[in-house]
Protein backbone atom coordinates (compact mmCIF):
# COMPACT_ATOMS: atom_id res chain seq x y z
CA UNK A 1 0.00 0.00 0.00
CA UNK A 2 1.68 3.23 -0.75
CA UNK A 3 1.93 5.93 1.88
CA UNK A 4 -0.10 8.35 -0.30
CA UNK A 5 -3.09 6.29 0.44
CA UNK A 6 -2.62 6.16 4.03
CA UNK A 7 -4.83 8.17 6.72
CA UNK A 8 -3.37 9.21 10.17
CA UNK A 9 -5.64 7.83 13.25
CA UNK A 10 -7.28 11.59 13.40
CA UNK A 11 -8.37 12.27 9.82
CA UNK A 12 -9.57 8.22 9.75
CA UNK A 13 -11.26 8.44 12.86
CA UNK A 14 -13.22 11.66 10.79
CA UNK A 15 -13.74 9.77 7.78
CA UNK A 16 -15.53 6.96 9.54
CA UNK A 17 -17.16 9.70 12.34
CA UNK A 18 -15.54 7.51 15.13
CA UNK A 19 -13.18 9.10 17.70
CA UNK A 20 -9.77 7.94 18.04
CA UNK A 21 -10.15 6.07 21.31
CA UNK A 22 -12.76 3.76 19.72
CA UNK A 23 -10.23 3.32 16.77
CA UNK A 24 -7.49 2.35 19.29
CA UNK A 25 -10.09 0.26 21.21
CA UNK A 26 -11.30 -2.20 17.69
CA UNK A 27 -7.15 -2.76 17.18
CA UNK A 28 -7.43 -3.97 20.38
CA UNK A 29 -10.37 -5.82 19.96
CA UNK A 30 -8.66 -7.22 16.41
CA UNK A 31 -11.74 -5.92 14.38
CA UNK A 32 -10.56 -3.40 12.77
CA UNK A 33 -6.42 -3.10 12.76
CA UNK A 34 -4.61 -0.15 11.32
CA UNK A 35 -2.97 -0.92 8.01
CA UNK A 36 0.23 0.17 9.75
CA UNK A 37 1.83 1.01 13.33
CA UNK A 38 4.83 3.08 12.72
CA UNK A 39 7.41 0.67 14.91
CA UNK A 40 9.20 3.64 16.63
CA UNK A 41 6.16 5.73 17.66
CA UNK A 42 3.51 3.06 17.98
CA UNK A 43 1.06 5.36 15.88
CA UNK A 44 -1.31 4.12 13.78
CA UNK A 45 -1.92 4.64 10.09
CA UNK A 46 -4.98 3.70 8.28
CA UNK A 47 -5.60 2.61 4.39
CA UNK A 48 -8.38 4.84 2.74
CA UNK A 49 -9.94 1.51 1.59
CA UNK A 50 -10.80 0.66 5.07
CA UNK A 51 -13.30 3.68 5.57
CA UNK A 52 -16.07 1.37 4.29
CA UNK A 53 -15.13 -1.72 7.07
CA UNK A 54 -14.79 1.38 9.48
CA UNK A 55 -18.53 2.85 8.90
CA UNK A 56 -19.92 -0.29 8.86
CA UNK A 57 -18.87 -1.02 12.06
CA UNK A 58 -19.82 2.32 13.17
CA UNK A 59 -23.44 1.76 12.48
CA UNK A 60 -23.41 -1.90 13.41
CA UNK A 61 -22.37 -0.56 16.88
CA UNK A 62 -24.81 2.29 17.28
CA UNK A 63 -27.31 -0.07 16.70
CA UNK A 64 -26.50 -2.01 19.78
CA UNK A 65 -25.09 -4.45 18.17
CA UNK A 66 -22.43 -7.00 20.61
CA UNK A 67 -18.88 -6.94 19.86
CA UNK A 68 -18.48 -10.56 19.29
CA UNK A 69 -21.57 -10.07 16.72
CA UNK A 70 -19.91 -7.37 14.33
CA UNK A 71 -17.32 -9.73 14.11
CA UNK A 72 -19.98 -12.15 12.79
CA UNK A 73 -21.37 -9.83 10.45
CA UNK A 74 -18.36 -8.11 9.07
CA UNK A 75 -16.04 -11.66 8.34
CA UNK A 76 -18.31 -14.53 9.24
CA UNK A 77 -20.45 -16.92 6.38
CA UNK A 78 -23.51 -15.05 5.07
CA UNK A 79 -25.84 -17.56 6.67
CA UNK A 80 -24.10 -17.08 10.26
CA UNK A 81 -24.29 -13.18 10.03
CA UNK A 82 -27.98 -13.29 8.80
CA UNK A 83 -28.45 -15.43 12.12
CA UNK A 84 -26.84 -13.05 14.09
CA UNK A 85 -28.72 -9.61 12.50
CA UNK A 86 -32.29 -11.31 12.86
CA UNK A 87 -31.66 -12.75 16.44
CA UNK A 88 -30.87 -9.05 16.99
CA UNK A 89 -33.66 -7.23 15.73
CA UNK A 90 -35.77 -9.50 17.58
CA UNK A 91 -33.94 -8.35 21.17
CA UNK A 92 -34.60 -4.54 20.10
CA UNK A 93 -38.30 -4.94 19.41
CA UNK A 94 -38.87 -6.58 22.26
CA UNK A 95 -36.82 -4.07 24.35
CA UNK A 96 -38.50 -1.40 22.72
CA UNK A 97 -42.32 -3.02 23.51
CA UNK A 98 -41.04 -3.61 26.75
CA UNK A 99 -39.77 0.40 27.43
CA UNK A 100 -43.23 1.59 25.48
CA UNK A 101 -45.26 -0.23 27.62
CA UNK A 102 -43.49 1.13 31.13
CA UNK A 103 -43.87 4.86 29.60
CA UNK A 104 -47.63 4.28 28.52
CA UNK A 105 -48.03 2.35 32.12
CA UNK A 106 -47.29 5.58 33.92
CA UNK A 107 -48.86 7.85 31.19
CA UNK A 108 -52.09 6.43 32.46
CA UNK A 109 -51.48 6.84 36.43
CA UNK A 110 -50.15 10.36 35.67
CA UNK A 111 -52.35 12.22 37.99
CA UNK A 112 -54.72 15.07 36.68
CA UNK A 113 -54.58 13.44 32.96
CA UNK A 114 -57.79 11.99 32.35
CA UNK A 115 -57.57 12.10 28.16
CA UNK A 116 -54.64 9.38 28.88
CA UNK A 117 -57.93 7.21 30.27
CA UNK A 118 -60.23 7.63 27.28
CA UNK A 119 -60.03 6.92 23.58
CA UNK A 120 -61.87 7.16 20.54
CA UNK A 121 -60.94 5.45 17.21
CA UNK A 122 -62.61 3.87 13.54
CA UNK A 123 -62.42 0.57 12.30
CA UNK A 124 -63.70 -1.32 9.39
CA UNK A 125 -67.55 -2.59 10.26
CA UNK A 126 -66.76 -6.11 9.20
CA UNK A 127 -63.14 -6.59 10.67
CA UNK A 128 -65.12 -5.92 13.59
CA UNK A 129 -67.07 -8.53 13.58
CA UNK A 130 -64.75 -11.03 12.23
CA UNK A 131 -62.18 -9.80 14.83
CA UNK A 132 -65.21 -10.85 17.90
CA UNK A 133 -65.64 -13.91 16.85
CA UNK A 134 -62.29 -14.96 15.83
CA UNK A 135 -61.10 -14.04 19.65
CA UNK A 136 -64.52 -14.91 21.54
CA UNK A 137 -64.11 -18.59 21.41
CA UNK A 138 -60.78 -18.43 24.02
CA UNK A 139 -63.05 -17.00 26.74
CA UNK A 140 -63.44 -18.95 29.80
CA UNK A 141 -66.68 -20.79 30.71
CA UNK A 142 -67.84 -23.25 33.08
CA UNK A 143 -65.90 -23.82 36.40
CA UNK A 144 -63.13 -21.43 34.75
CA UNK A 145 -65.05 -18.51 34.47
CA UNK A 146 -66.83 -19.34 37.96
CA UNK A 147 -63.30 -19.77 39.92
CA UNK A 148 -62.21 -16.39 37.53
CA UNK A 149 -65.29 -13.91 36.34
CA UNK A 150 -62.96 -11.55 34.60
CA UNK A 151 -61.91 -14.81 32.16
CA UNK A 152 -65.62 -15.14 30.84
CA UNK A 153 -65.76 -11.67 29.23
CA UNK A 154 -63.49 -10.46 26.10
CA UNK A 155 -61.45 -7.18 26.68
CA UNK A 156 -61.71 -4.80 24.27
CA UNK A 157 -58.48 -2.06 24.16
CA UNK A 158 -57.82 1.35 22.42
CA UNK A 159 -54.33 1.89 22.64
CA UNK A 160 -51.44 3.33 20.13
CA UNK A 161 -53.97 3.91 17.44
CA UNK A 162 -54.99 0.34 17.61
CA UNK A 163 -58.05 -1.77 18.55
CA UNK A 164 -57.53 -4.82 20.33
CA UNK A 165 -59.77 -7.70 21.42
CA UNK A 166 -58.19 -10.06 23.85
CA UNK A 167 -59.65 -13.53 25.44
CA UNK A 168 -58.26 -15.90 27.83
CA UNK A 169 -59.36 -19.42 29.54
CA UNK A 170 -56.14 -19.71 31.44
CA UNK A 171 -54.86 -22.84 28.56
CA UNK A 172 -55.47 -20.94 25.58
CA UNK A 173 -55.04 -16.82 24.84
CA UNK A 174 -56.44 -15.24 21.42
CA UNK A 175 -55.50 -12.03 19.99
CA UNK A 176 -56.67 -9.97 17.46
CA UNK A 177 -55.60 -6.41 16.24
CA UNK A 178 -57.30 -3.90 13.91
CA UNK A 179 -55.05 -0.85 12.90
CA UNK A 180 -57.56 2.46 13.23
CA UNK A 181 -58.55 4.65 10.15
CA UNK A 182 -58.74 7.74 13.11
CA UNK A 183 -57.67 7.38 16.45
CA UNK A 184 -58.03 10.23 18.97
CA UNK A 185 -57.02 10.73 22.86
CA UNK A 186 -54.81 8.12 24.81
CA UNK A 187 -56.17 4.79 26.19
CA UNK A 188 -58.95 2.79 27.17
CA UNK A 189 -60.48 -0.53 27.90
CA UNK A 190 -63.27 -2.77 28.91
CA UNK A 191 -64.72 -6.20 29.67
CA UNK A 192 -68.30 -7.36 27.41
CA UNK A 193 -69.70 -10.36 28.17
CA UNK A 194 -69.56 -13.56 25.88
CA UNK A 195 -73.43 -13.26 25.08
CA UNK A 196 -72.66 -9.63 24.61
CA UNK A 197 -70.02 -10.09 22.47
CA UNK A 198 -71.91 -12.09 19.72
CA UNK A 199 -74.24 -9.50 19.92
CA UNK A 200 -71.57 -6.88 19.18
CA UNK A 201 -70.48 -8.81 15.93
CA UNK A 202 -73.94 -9.06 14.90
CA UNK A 203 -74.32 -5.09 15.28
CA UNK A 204 -70.64 -4.30 13.78
CA UNK A 205 -71.70 -6.89 10.68
CA UNK A 206 -74.16 -4.55 9.35
CA UNK A 207 -71.92 -0.98 9.74
CA UNK A 208 -69.74 0.03 7.14
CA UNK A 209 -67.73 1.77 9.56
CA UNK A 210 -67.83 1.80 13.88
CA UNK A 211 -66.25 4.23 15.75
CA UNK A 212 -65.28 2.89 19.09
CA UNK A 213 -65.47 5.20 22.29
CA UNK A 214 -64.33 3.87 25.58
CA UNK A 215 -62.73 5.23 28.73
CA UNK A 216 -63.14 8.60 30.92
CA UNK A 217 -63.61 11.25 28.94
CA UNK A 218 -61.91 14.21 29.65
CA UNK A 219 -64.51 16.87 29.07
CA UNK A 220 -66.86 16.99 32.52
CA UNK A 221 -70.16 14.83 31.82
CA UNK A 222 -73.52 16.34 32.12
CA UNK A 223 -75.26 14.84 35.53
CA UNK A 224 -71.85 12.63 35.70
CA UNK A 225 -71.19 13.17 40.13
CA UNK A 226 -67.92 11.32 39.42
CA UNK A 227 -65.30 10.05 37.42
CA UNK A 228 -66.55 6.25 37.15
CA UNK A 229 -70.36 7.83 36.36
CA UNK A 230 -68.52 8.94 33.27
CA UNK A 231 -67.17 6.07 32.08
CA UNK A 232 -68.23 4.84 28.72
CA UNK A 233 -68.36 2.05 26.39
CA UNK A 234 -69.97 3.31 22.72
CA UNK A 235 -69.88 1.94 19.69
CA UNK A 236 -71.31 4.19 16.91
CA UNK A 237 -72.11 3.30 12.97
CA UNK A 238 -72.56 5.59 10.37
CA UNK A 239 -75.68 6.66 10.53
CA UNK A 240 -77.89 8.72 13.00
CA UNK A 241 -78.74 7.42 16.41
CA UNK A 242 -77.63 3.46 15.10
CA UNK A 243 -74.96 2.90 17.74
CA UNK A 244 -74.25 -0.35 20.35
CA UNK A 245 -74.36 -0.01 24.62
CA UNK A 246 -73.86 -3.23 26.30
CA UNK A 247 -75.92 -2.38 29.77
CA UNK A 248 -73.26 -4.43 31.72
CA UNK A 249 -69.65 -3.86 30.38
CA UNK A 250 -66.93 -2.71 32.63
CA UNK A 251 -65.16 0.29 31.71
CA UNK A 252 -61.40 1.45 32.94
CA UNK A 253 -62.07 3.95 35.26
CA UNK A 254 -65.74 2.59 36.53
CA UNK A 255 -65.04 -1.18 37.58
CA UNK A 256 -61.80 -2.70 39.20
CA UNK A 257 -62.53 -6.03 37.44
CA UNK A 258 -61.46 -4.25 33.96
CA UNK A 259 -57.88 -4.03 35.75
CA UNK A 260 -57.80 -7.54 36.69
CA UNK A 261 -57.87 -8.63 33.17
CA UNK A 262 -54.19 -10.79 33.15
CA UNK A 263 -51.38 -8.65 31.04
CA UNK A 264 -51.67 -10.20 27.67
CA UNK A 265 -49.20 -8.16 26.46
CA UNK A 266 -46.14 -9.01 29.45
CA UNK A 267 -47.48 -12.77 28.13
CA UNK A 268 -46.93 -12.25 24.52
CA UNK A 269 -43.94 -10.32 24.88
CA UNK A 270 -42.14 -12.69 27.46
CA UNK A 271 -42.65 -15.55 25.15
CA UNK A 272 -39.59 -16.91 23.62
CA UNK A 273 -39.48 -16.49 19.65
CA UNK A 274 -40.29 -20.50 18.61
CA UNK A 275 -37.29 -21.95 17.75
CA UNK A 276 -39.36 -24.22 15.14
CA UNK A 277 -41.54 -23.44 12.91
CA UNK A 278 -44.10 -25.30 10.90
CA UNK A 279 -46.50 -24.27 7.98
CA UNK A 280 -49.27 -26.66 7.43
CA UNK A 281 -52.61 -26.37 5.66
CA UNK A 282 -55.15 -25.41 8.03
CA UNK A 283 -58.13 -27.45 7.40
CA UNK A 284 -56.42 -30.72 7.09
CA UNK A 285 -54.49 -30.42 10.38
CA UNK A 286 -58.14 -29.07 12.10
CA UNK A 287 -60.20 -32.41 10.55
CA UNK A 288 -56.62 -34.47 11.21
CA UNK A 289 -56.68 -33.42 15.45
CA UNK A 290 -60.74 -33.95 15.52
CA UNK A 291 -61.98 -36.65 17.11
CA UNK A 292 -59.22 -37.85 19.07
CA UNK A 293 -60.28 -38.15 22.43
CA UNK A 294 -58.69 -36.61 25.08
CA UNK A 295 -55.15 -36.07 23.69
CA UNK A 296 -53.59 -35.59 20.25
CA UNK A 297 -49.76 -35.81 19.52
CA UNK A 298 -47.85 -33.94 16.64
CA UNK A 299 -44.76 -34.58 15.62
CA UNK A 300 -42.21 -34.10 12.54
CA UNK A 301 -41.38 -36.68 10.38
CA UNK A 302 -40.25 -37.75 6.50
CA UNK A 303 -41.91 -39.45 4.56
CA UNK A 304 -40.00 -41.85 2.14
CA UNK A 305 -38.73 -39.28 0.23
CA UNK A 306 -37.22 -37.71 3.51
CA UNK A 307 -39.17 -34.47 2.91
CA UNK A 308 -40.69 -33.01 6.20
CA UNK A 309 -44.28 -33.88 7.47
CA UNK A 310 -46.47 -33.51 10.23
CA UNK A 311 -47.64 -36.59 11.90
CA UNK A 312 -50.72 -36.55 13.91
CA UNK A 313 -51.63 -39.30 16.13
CA UNK A 314 -54.25 -40.20 18.94
CA UNK A 315 -57.28 -41.92 19.95
CA UNK A 316 -58.44 -44.08 17.92
CA UNK A 317 -57.92 -43.36 15.05
CA UNK A 318 -55.10 -44.22 12.76
CA UNK A 319 -52.06 -41.53 12.42
CA UNK A 320 -52.35 -39.41 9.56
CA UNK A 321 -49.64 -37.41 8.03
CA UNK A 322 -49.67 -34.06 6.30
CA UNK A 323 -47.17 -32.18 4.06
CA UNK A 324 -45.48 -29.49 5.70
CA UNK A 325 -43.12 -26.37 5.96
CA UNK A 326 -40.46 -26.70 8.22
CA UNK A 327 -38.19 -24.14 9.79
CA UNK A 328 -35.57 -23.82 12.18
CA UNK A 329 -35.16 -20.29 13.54
CA UNK A 330 -36.15 -18.27 10.07
CA UNK A 331 -34.31 -21.30 7.85
CA UNK A 332 -36.26 -23.30 5.84
CA UNK A 333 -35.81 -27.33 6.29
CA UNK A 334 -36.83 -29.77 2.94
CA UNK A 335 -35.42 -32.75 4.73
CA UNK A 336 -36.21 -33.57 8.21
CA UNK A 337 -34.76 -36.39 10.74
CA UNK A 338 -37.39 -37.80 12.95
CA UNK A 339 -37.36 -36.66 16.49
CA UNK A 340 -35.72 -33.05 15.20
CA UNK A 341 -38.69 -30.89 16.51
CA UNK A 342 -40.20 -31.81 20.08
CA UNK A 343 -43.22 -34.12 20.06
CA UNK A 344 -45.79 -32.18 21.58
CA UNK A 345 -49.39 -33.19 22.62
CA UNK A 346 -52.40 -31.10 22.88
CA UNK A 347 -56.08 -30.97 23.93
CA UNK A 348 -58.57 -31.62 20.64
CA UNK A 349 -60.80 -29.37 22.36
CA UNK A 350 -58.79 -26.68 22.95
CA UNK A 351 -56.26 -27.00 19.27
CA UNK A 352 -59.31 -27.51 17.41
CA UNK A 353 -61.43 -23.82 18.08
CA UNK A 354 -57.70 -22.32 17.77
CA UNK A 355 -57.82 -23.89 14.12
CA UNK A 356 -61.36 -23.04 13.20
CA UNK A 357 -60.89 -19.37 14.62
CA UNK A 358 -57.67 -18.41 11.26
CA UNK A 359 -57.97 -17.18 8.49
CA UNK A 360 -56.80 -18.65 4.79
CA UNK A 361 -55.74 -22.08 4.08
CA UNK A 362 -52.19 -22.17 5.95
CA UNK A 363 -51.53 -22.13 9.50
CA UNK A 364 -48.21 -21.10 11.48
CA UNK A 365 -47.02 -22.93 14.72
CA UNK A 366 -44.16 -21.82 16.41
CA UNK A 367 -42.98 -24.39 19.00
CA UNK A 368 -39.95 -23.46 21.47
CA UNK A 369 -40.46 -26.50 23.57
CA UNK A 370 -43.13 -29.09 24.23
CA UNK A 371 -43.63 -27.54 27.77
CA UNK A 372 -44.18 -24.34 26.80
CA UNK A 373 -46.97 -22.25 25.25
CA UNK A 374 -46.96 -22.63 21.29
CA UNK A 375 -48.31 -19.89 19.04
CA UNK A 376 -50.85 -20.54 16.12
CA UNK A 377 -50.86 -18.14 13.73
CA UNK A 378 -52.80 -17.71 10.36
CA UNK A 379 -50.05 -17.43 7.86
CA UNK A 380 -51.31 -14.75 6.01
CA UNK A 381 -53.09 -12.92 9.20
CA UNK A 382 -50.22 -12.11 11.21
CA UNK A 383 -53.25 -9.69 13.21
CA UNK A 384 -54.54 -12.41 15.01
CA UNK A 385 -52.21 -14.13 17.48
CA UNK A 386 -53.44 -17.82 19.50
CA UNK A 387 -51.55 -19.38 22.12
CA UNK A 388 -52.06 -22.86 23.02
CA UNK A 389 -51.35 -24.66 26.02
CA UNK A 390 -49.57 -28.21 25.59
CA UNK A 391 -50.64 -30.90 27.89
CA UNK A 392 -48.88 -34.31 29.04
CA UNK A 393 -49.00 -37.30 26.38
CA UNK A 394 -50.43 -39.62 28.79
CA UNK A 395 -52.27 -38.20 31.51
CA UNK A 396 -53.76 -35.85 28.95
CA UNK A 397 -53.22 -32.85 32.13
CA UNK A 398 -51.41 -30.05 31.59
CA UNK A 399 -47.36 -29.99 30.81
CA UNK A 400 -45.10 -29.08 33.00
CA UNK A 401 -45.67 -25.23 31.84
CA UNK A 402 -46.76 -22.10 32.99
CA UNK A 403 -50.50 -21.29 32.18
CA UNK A 404 -51.05 -18.64 30.12
CA UNK A 405 -52.41 -16.03 32.79
CA UNK A 406 -49.54 -17.14 35.12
Amino acid sequence: MDEDELLGIGAFARRVGMAPSALRFYDDCGVLRPARVDEATGYRYYGADQAGRGVRLRRLRAAGLPLVDVAVVLDGPRDAAQGVLRAHLERTRRTADEARAVVEEFLREATGDAATRWARARVDGAELAAAVRQVAPAVASGAARDAFPVLGCLLLELVDGEVRLVATDRYRLAARVLRAADFEGGAGKALIGAEQAEDLAEWALRQMAVEVECGVPAAPVPDAVSASDAAVLRLRGAAEGDYWEPPHALVQGQAPEAEAFPDYRSILEGLEAGRYRIIVDRVGLRDAVAGRGEVVSLAMDAGDSGKPQLEVTGGERPPIRLRAVFHVKHRAMFHVKHGAVPRISFAPAVLVPALEAGVGPDVLLEISAADQAVVVRSADQGSFTTLVMPVSERAGGPAHAERADD
